[in-house]
């Protein structure tokens, strides 16, 4: 952590994503006891999102400023009802999580030009208040951001998901034979051949243990809650981080991927996920391909050669597996189709369970009807 001013924020590379912040409401203004004038309102501070803004451009703007709505006028002779003070406007990122001083959120901006008040303005003086005006709210206030995307590649480090990202979209992101050239979140977008787009994110490689913040830690895991779906990306030949940790099989990979998601956060298992494949470009990856659906077909044979407490509670069952090489771009169209169709194929499950919803309801509204009408006396909905 680093403090600038009256602002702290946490960083990795240029990459930012908290800042603590001091926001205050501006003071209302007095009141005119002579002729029972009422002063204004102070203005209130809101926090908006902006999709071109950055916590990094906000921090630069405003090293050392608090951010403060304006006073309200007071009341005179000629304007007995005083203007209301100036509204202050913090803009942020879209995919913010905007939280107090203990923890507890305040809102979220999920979508341009959403607004969270955050610092309210204090009254104005009038007869109740002896013509003295209120304080404004005084509030620090943290900004969090989630990364908003509808894919999140979730992989170890070096499993190709910068070379996946760049051959996929347009994106440019780092990409060298060494952990970790993912050092901030990446954002890329496949643009289909009818304009579709679809935004993917590259989020820094996990590492055993994450979920107790080691390596990219909770940097990388907070991200992957704002994100639709989610694509594993696994070396067909395995993952080993340096000479002095294990070498991990390509099935050992996503088991304890998924293991890691689940002692961060249960709910994150619940995305819809694919698999991605990668490096079937090496000499024997089609038979190491077998291997691994094999494995991924019969997962509890294979669960007693892990340690109990690595052993996640449920395992991922992948709408897709695809093969694919990011090097030589085999695999690579058939990935951007099944994307496109798993996100379809999920939204409209979304919208035919709010149908059937919908006609739950429609239906017990009419047999409530239907009795009241009939004279008889209506039913609970455990009789319907």
């Amino acid at each position: 952590m680093v403090r600038c001013g009256s602002v702290w924020f946490r960083k990795y590379g240029n990459f930012i994503d908290n800042l603590r912040l001091f926001t205050r409401g501006g003071s209302g203004g007095m009141g005119y006891p002579r002729l029972g004038g009422e002063g204004g309102k102070g203005g209130d501070v809101w926090v908006v999102a902006h999709k071109k803004m950055t916590l990094k451009q906000l921090k630069d703007k405003y090293p050392q400023k608090r951010f403060v709505a304006g006073e309200g006028a007071n009341s005179c002779v000629n304007a007995l009802k005083g203007s209301r003070g100036k509204d202050c406007e913090i803009p942020v990122p879209v995919g913010i999580s905007v939280t107090d001083e203990n923890g507890k959120i305040i809102g979220e901006l999920s979508k341009e030009k959403d607004r969270i008040l955050v610092a309210e303005g204090g009254l104005g003086g009038k007869l109740l208040t002896n013509f003295l005006p209120l304080k404004g709210q005084k509030r620090v206030i943290h900004l969090d951001l989630k990364l908003i995307a509808d894919i999140g590649l979730v992989g170890f480090p070096n499993a190709g998901k910068s070379s996946l990202l760049s051959q996929v979209s347009h994106a440019k992101p780092a990409i060298a034979d060494y952990a970790f050239t993912t050092l901030q979140p990446e954002l890329g977008k496949i643009v289909y051949n009818d304009f579709r787009q679809i935004s993917v994110a590259d989020l820094p490689g996990l590492i055993e243990g994450a979920h107790m913040n080691k390596g990219m830690g909770h940097k990388f895991l907070k991200h992957i809650e704002r994100t639709r779906q989610l694509l594993f990306v696994v070396d067909i030949s395995g993952f080993q981080l340096s000479s002095q940790t294990q070498y991990r099989t390509a099935f050992e990979t996503i088991i304890l991927l998924t293991k890691e998601l689940e002692l961060y956060k249960e709910e994150l298992q619940t995305k819809p996920a694919l698999l991605a494949v990668n490096k079937m470009d090496l000499p024997g990856a089609q038979d190491m391909f077998h291997v691994l659906m094999n494995q991924l077909q019969n997962p509890k044979d294979f669960l007693h050669l892990f340690k109990k407490n690595m052993i996640p509670e449920r395992t991922v069952e992948f709408q897709h597996i695809i093969p694919i090489s990011a090097i030589t771009g085999e695999g690579i169209e058939e990935l951007k189709n099944y994307i496109r169709k798993s996100l379809d194929e999920h939204a409209n499950q979304e919208n035919g369970a709010r149908g059937i919803r919908w006609l739950e309801v429609g239906e017990i509204g009419e047999r409530w009807s239907q009795d009241v009408v009939c004279g008889r006396r209506p039913r609970g909905f455990w009789e319907l």
